[in-house]
């Protein structure tokens, strides 16, 4: 089974100068990045079998890595603005 990559710079490559940028600038962007990539390297973990979950726990933490990749998101672009 094949794990997709989910990194922001991934998952917005056309982004990629703003999220350094923001990185180096943002504190709340910084916060809500490292707990998004946190979120993403623990699905990883379930996903590959190195870790054990419910169905229901690993929802719920795709359901919190969507809100958070929707959050960072929207800094990313009402920041280009």
């Amino acid at each position: 089974m094949s794990i997709e990559n989910h990194s922001l710079h991934n998952e917005f490559p056309q982004h990629n100068d703003r999220i350094r940028e923001l990185k180096m600038n943002d504190r709340h962007f910084v916060r809500l990045f490292d707990e998004y990539h946190d979120l993403d390297r623990e699905i990883r973990k379930i996903e590959e079998g190195a870790e054990a979950a419910s169905d229901a726990r690993i929802e719920g933490l795709k359901m919190r890595r969507v809100h958070l990749k929707d959050d960072l998101l929207g800094m990313l672009e009402t920041s280009e603005a």
